[in-house]
């Protein structure tokens, strides 16, 4: 932002962001953009006020041109996005005339800004959302940081409360999220304006200090260059030398983190030695500096820090090390290219002008990791940040495969991680690793240089215990992946040895019973349930026992009369006709005949929108296409799926349907409900279950229709009744 200051007039910023973009936008482009501009901005509902927010969006698009590198595809997007939202100008229509794609961009941005639109700082429970923008095009995480990095600028125009919301979700969330883009300007910048705004005292202390003590430091760094400049022209090759004082927020943690004072930190400042050498030469050039300067001064050599030979996941590439100086002073040196000097201050956005390395790579991992967290439906949202933010900071341990294959993981992996960093069924089936070939535990924590060789067992498959072993995200979303299949598969093979057995001693199932049996043995759900009778925790016999009591109290006389629903008790179960036959069922390709079942999940009656399930065990089981468990079945099963519809006319059949209703603890609702459900035609009352407290009801009434229009008729007459506030299936 050197071409503007924060104070500039309209005019003047307007006119500086066009005189940038000389290099990146001909002649006639440049004028199609301000016509653009110009020709919206009049159309904009009070253009007077809106012209603040274009000049934000031209100090915005001055830090992705400038500190991020990015090019026209990012400059479209910030300058027009709104005029997109106002539905003044198409996405079609831009990426037509200067011949861009932008699509992606838009879309992430205005995902972004829906979640903002309440508030000025992000509810925790959007965060997922706010992540998936960020993973369909990385270019939406470096444009919204830049429009954070603006924010934080402007924060003294917000009120008091919101300042400090926003500088806590600064710090949190972007400037970690800028760390591992391998922004760390923007980062620094993100953290010391949070400060600013959050701890104004420590703030204005330490930026006192380092005022007060900028002569000396400066005299001292002069000191130690010089010498050093004449020895490194021996290099051959064009370089730079600057001193760099430490941020405000990293003295700050430092200080925290130590327990001591301003005066006894003793690195306030780095010292950069930056080369311009082709990239076949920088690793050579770089250790050849090196060999220099620690010939010159003494180093320490337990602050060695190779990050050449392997850079970091987020593609930062540097040689640091520190040493002492004149008077003894240690001071921290950092010897890199103006290529990776340039990767470091820009970060992802610098990749796409050196594409092809190994941070690129390092970098794709990363997102494909985000992506995998995102997938896994199960995380709930705070859990997911915590999982995300993990992944922000964390060091990395460096291991290989026993044919040399070079692994990286977050510091604190162990052999489990390294397992399911390699392949997902490797992971499943792990039971230890050779390490240095010595027999380890999967327990083991793995270090710089270890090779792992994993073993498996056939037989081996992932308990909950896992999740405490591990320490990536990947491992720990996979592992949940693979407990909620292992799951699903015990709770279907415990469904059918219920069935089968209780057909054996003719006993009629009923999932309304069913769901009361579990309950009454203990269990939270049915499927934990169904998971007991598989993995044979359970007996069988005692399930078949309660079931049967609980019958034989639904079947008891009982008079409604006009009574509230604290003292109903169930009604007795009506009689069931023709419920063993079934409509025909099309699956596939108009393919009839096919042994198929009812889900007993969602119970599908004939009308409802469905599809097939094929099961482990054969067969294919019938399910709603709103049933709870499809979206879970569709996306980790979608090669199970088939399609299904109903054939022929529902004559004949009726299908068992729950239904739960809420309603006010009145006198004589439950009366008028059931009174309801005798007078429609083709309509049997099975079961009814009533529980109340505190002046409202809830209960399940179980009925048997012949399709979905029946039951939509019912409801729409029980939902007349006086007091009832919800009936859903």
């Amino acid at each position: 932002m050197a071409a503007i200051t924060k104070k500039s007039s309209f005019r003047a910023v307007y006119r500086a962001l066009f005189q940038s973009v000389t290099n990146l936008l001909d002649k006639n482009e440049i004028i199609q953009l301000k016509q653009i501009i110009a020709d919206c901005q009049s159309k904009m509902p009070l253009p007077e006020m809106l012209e603040n927010t274009l000049k934000d969006n031209i100090y915005v698009a001055q830090i992705v041109l400038n500190d991020m590198s990015l090019r026209k595809s990012a400059l479209f997007a910030v300058m027009l996005h709104e005029y997109i939202d106002h539905q003044l100008i198409t996405v079609a229509e831009i990426e037509k005339k200067f011949n861009i794609s932008i699509s992606s961009i838009i879309n992430g941005m205005t995902r972004v800004a829906a979640l903002y639109k309440k508030s000025a700082s992000l509810e925790t429970e959007n965060f997922r959302k706010l992540l998936l923008s960020f993973a369909q095009d990385v270019r939406v995480i470096l444009i919204i940081l830049a429009q954070r990095l603006h924010l934080m600028y402007i924060l003294d125009k917000f009120p008091e409360e919101t300042r400090q919301e926003i500088a806590r979700e600064s710090s949190f969330l972007y400037a970690p999220l800028a760390h591992r883009m391998g922004l760390y300007t923007i980062k620094t910048e993100l953290e010391d304006l949070s400060l600013k705004h959050t701890n104004i005292a420590i703030y204005k202390e330490i930026s006192q200090k380092l005022n007060e003590t900028k002569a000396s430091r400066d005299r001292y760094i002069v000191n130690f260059i010089q010498p050093l400049e004449i020895k490194l022209k021996e290099v051959g090759f064009p370089f730079s030398i600057k001193g760099r004082t430490k941020s405000i927020h990293s003295i700050y943690n430092k200080i925290k983190k130590q327990n001591t004072t301003f005066e006894n930190i003793y690195d306030l400042f780095a010292i950069r030695v930056i080369f311009d050498v082709p990239p076949e030469k920088e690793k050579l050039v770089c250790w050849q500096a090196y060999s220099i300067l620690t010939d010159m001064y003494q180093a320490n050599p337990k602050r060695m820090r190779d990050w050449l030979t392997v850079p970091k996941s987020n593609g930062y590439e540097s040689l640091h090390t520190t040493v002492f100086g004149p008077e003894n002073k240690l001071v921290e040196m950092q010897i890199r290219t103006k290529r990776m000097d340039e990767i470091a201050e820009k970060g992802l956005a610098a990749h796409w002008k050196y594409k092809g390395g190994a941070s690129e790579q390092g970098m794709d991992e990363w997102l494909k990791n985000v992506r995998e967290m995102l997938e896994n439906s199960d995380l709930n949202a705070v859990d997911f940040m915590d999982e995300f933010k993990m992944q922000l900071y964390d060091k990395e341990v460096f291991v290989f495969t026993p044919n040399g294959d070079l692994h990286k993981l977050a510091r604190g992996a162990t052999v489990l991680d390294f397992a399911f960093s390699i392949h997902t069924n490797l992971g499943c089936k792990c039971t230890g690793a050779k390490v240095n070939g010595k027999n380890v535990s999967m327990k083991y924590v793995l270090n710089n240089g270890d090779q792992v060789e994993v073993l498996t067992s056939s037989t081996q498959k992932p308990n909950n215990q896992w999740l405490n072993i591990v320490a990536t995200s990947r491992a720990r979303t996979k592992i949940r992946q693979a407990l909620k299949e292992i799951e699903f598969k015990d709770a279907e093979i415990g469904r059918e040895t219920l069935v089968r057995r209780f057909k054996n001693w003719k006993i009629e199932l009923e999932d309304g019973r069913l769901g009361r049996t579990a309950k009454k043995i203990g269990y939270k759900t049915l499927s934990d349930m169904y998971q007991a009778i598989a993995r044979e925790t359970i007996d069988i016999h005692k399930i078949k026992d309660i079931y049967s009591e609980i019958v034989r109290g639904e079947n008891a006389p009982e008079t409604l009369g006009n009574r509230s629903a604290e003292t109903f008790v169930p009604l007795s179960t009506a009689e069931t006709q023709n419920a063993e036959k079934e409509d025909i069922i099309v699956i596939g390709k108009d393919l009839k005949g096919i042994d198929y079942k009812l889900a007993k999940c969602c119970h599908p009656i004939y009308g409802d929108m469905v599809f097939g399930f094929v099961l482990a065990t054969g067969g294919i089981k019938i399910h709603r296409t709103d049933c709870p468990n499809a979206p879970q079945m569709i996306q980790r099963f979608g090669y199970r799926i088939v399609k299904a519809q109903w054939s022929g006319k529902a004559e004949g059949t009726q299908y068992p349907v729950t239904l739960r209703i809420v309603g006010n603890d009145d006198v004589g609702i439950v009366a008028n409900i059931t009174s309801i459900i005798k007078k429609e035609k083709d309509v049997l009352l099975r079961s009814i279950s009533i529980n109340s407290n505190a002046g409202l009801f809830e209960g399940n009434l179980t009925v048997m229709v012949s399709d979905n229009k029946a039951l939509e008729s019912l409801i729409k007459r029980i939902k007349t009744v006086k007091g009832v506030k919800n009936i859903e299936r």
